[in-house]
């Protein structure tokens, strides 16, 4: 399976071997980690949450988007949940193409899809408090820790 929410730490070679083949002339990763600082606030740990079937189908989205903009592209992307410590690996994303410069505009563009579609949100812990960021674009707070549901009479 190329597309994985994972609640055990990520193994990068397993991601990377997933796109890795005889045509690819480059092959790309991202690898999004646990920083320790965010808008000068010190970062103690971090809880990933998701809606994982839906996250899937979405992670599977963006490689066929991929697919249909880069044709000869493999992509795969396991992002992780659960508690994530302090330089923790978030997600990563490989891709493998047969030119250098597609890879790397492939992998730039699965990274900001899935802060953009994929329902992955996120609570900082603070040395100070604590707080569910919401969606990943964070244009989107989620007071109660996950997106609120959608009143379909509206």
């Amino acid at each position: 399976m190329n597309y994985k929410i994972s609640k055990e730490p990520i193994v990068i070679q397993e991601v990377i071997d997933k796109v890795v083949e005889r045509n690819a002339g480059a092959v790309t990763t991202f690898i999004g980690t646990v920083r320790e600082m965010t808008k000068g606030k010190k970062t103690l740990f971090l809880i990933y949450e998701a809606y994982e079937p839906m996250a899937i189908k979405k992670l599977e989205q963006i490689g066929s988007e991929i697919k249909d903009r880069w044709p000869d592209a493999e992509t795969a992307i396991t992002h992780r949940v659960g508690k994530l410590e302090i330089t923790d690996i978030a997600v990563v994303i490989a891709v493998s193409t047969p030119h250098r410069n597609d890879a790397y505009e492939a992998n730039r563009y699965a990274i900001e899809r899935i802060k953009e579609i994929v329902p992955i949100w996120k609570k900082e812990h603070w040395e100070d408090g604590e707080t569910w960021v919401g969606n990943q674009l964070e244009t989107v707070p989620y007071p109660k820790g996950k997106p609120e549901e959608v009143d379909i009479n509206d």
